[in-house]
């Protein structure tokens, strides 16, 4: 498995504005580039803020402004009636723009990428070379690197005996996997998935883990879901009428 960094998915063509850039303008370059978001640099290249799509939803040009009750104006006090309003109207990207700035260095692991999107409920992490932006990596990034490690690569003929060893290998790699109880029967590439599972998250999890081993054609599953309480066995055509336990709520 590669270790790819923000580095190796990175875009370095990245398209830009400063500070004084309007809002018409950031807006058009935005609709021309089909892009949802800009990093806002400075003269020296420095990374001070971006703007997105988000930060022009609540326009008074458009009738997108917010309109509070009085009381609760009065509640959240002047300021936040003050930053509504810059947002409303600003005219330029530095007085909209976001400046709580969330970013990667260049040879951060993309697990550290996802980590800070999922976080922050944002689309895109710029990447930096000290303050000066280098790159810039977006979930399509992501998507486009998912595509480019998932291309088949044409393994060679891969014996029924080698695919079992290599599913059973596997299986006993994962902590969540109920190794005692399952087998796989492999002819010409297909696997037959047998044993007993006690969780029915376990039935998807391992036939994924089956469809990924190199050679594997087709995964057939006749694991049974034993009920851990009970301890009743149903057959896979079954499982789809019952209900499977549930994780306990914390």
């Amino acid at each position: 498995m590669k270790h790819l960094t923000a580095a190796d998915v990175m875009q370095t063509d990245v398209l830009t504005v400063n500070p004084d850039t309007t809002i018409d303008a950031a807006a058009r370059t935005m609709l021309r580039n089909k892009i949802s978001g800009l990093p806002v640099i400075d003269w020296r290249r420095k990374l001070v803020g971006i703007i997105t799509e988000g930060d022009l939803l609540r326009r008074s040009e458009i009738g997108t402004e917010r309109h509070r009750s009085r009381w609760l104006q009065l509640l959240l006090g002047p300021g936040r009636s003050a930053a509504d309003y810059t947002a409303e109207h600003a005219r330029k990207v530095s007085e909209i723009m976001t400046d709580h700035l969330i970013v990667v260095a260049a040879d951060a692991p993309l697990t550290a990428v996802v980590e800070a999107m999922e976080q922050n409920r944002i689309k895109r992490v710029p990447v930096l070379d000290g303050e000066k932006l280098m790159g810039i990596v977006s979930r399509a990034d992501l998507l486009r690197a998912l595509v480019a490690e998932t291309t088949p690569v044409d393994q060679g003929a891969v014996g029924d005996a080698e695919l079992r060893d290599a599913i059973l290998k596997a299986v006993d790699e994962q902590k969540w996997s109920p190794r005692a109880t399952i087998n796989a029967i492999v002819k010409n590439g297909t696997v037959e998935l047998r044993g007993s599972i006690t969780d029915e998250r376990e039935r998807t999890a391992l036939i994924v883990l089956a469809e990924n081993v190199p050679g594997v054609r087709h995964v057939t599953d006749n694991l049974i879901w034993v009920e851990p309480v009970s301890g009743m066995a149903l057959e896979p055509a079954d499982v789809a009428g019952a209900q499977a336990p549930q994780p306990a709520k914390s």
